[in-house]
């Protein structure tokens, strides 16, 4: 399942789109919350730069809307109707879920966007 060349093994590992070799950003702990989102310049293997173009990343904003709307259902889901908890006890579990997920919701949603554009390479070298 996460075999080196699909997209899912580049989302989840957080390694170049490229050539999946190298870790995008320079930290890999996402908890270590002041570099979260710092990332090398380009991937030292293939010589891909991560940005782009100028403020690239601003489009995983969306992603990440999209990733916490889908958190957020899911928890409601778990604790108001399997759970059976309160709607205040639903919307505690919902912000703590979002509070704690949201270093890897920061980096899902980066390693989310830039999959959709690059796509992987066998043959990608410096």
């Amino acid at each position: 399942m996460l075999k080196k060349g699909s997209k899912l093994n580049s989302i989840l590992t957080g390694t170049c789109p490229k050539c999946q070799n190298e870790s995008m950003y320079l930290n890999k702990n996402p908890y270590n919350l002041l570099s979260t989102l710092k990332m090398h310049e380009k991937c030292s293997h293939c010589g891909f730069r991560y940005q782009i173009e100028p403020s690239f990343f601003y489009g995983a904003m969306y992603v990440s809307y999209g990733l916490n709307v889908a958190i957020g259902i899911a928890v409601f889901i778990i604790s108001y109707v399997f759970l059976h908890s309160s709607i205040e006890t639903a919307f505690i579990a919902i912000v703590s879920a979002l509070i704690l997920l949201y270093p890897l919701v920061l980096r899902g949603s980066r390693n989310l966007y830039i999959n959709m554009f690059v796509s992987y390479d066998p043959d990608s070298k410096v």
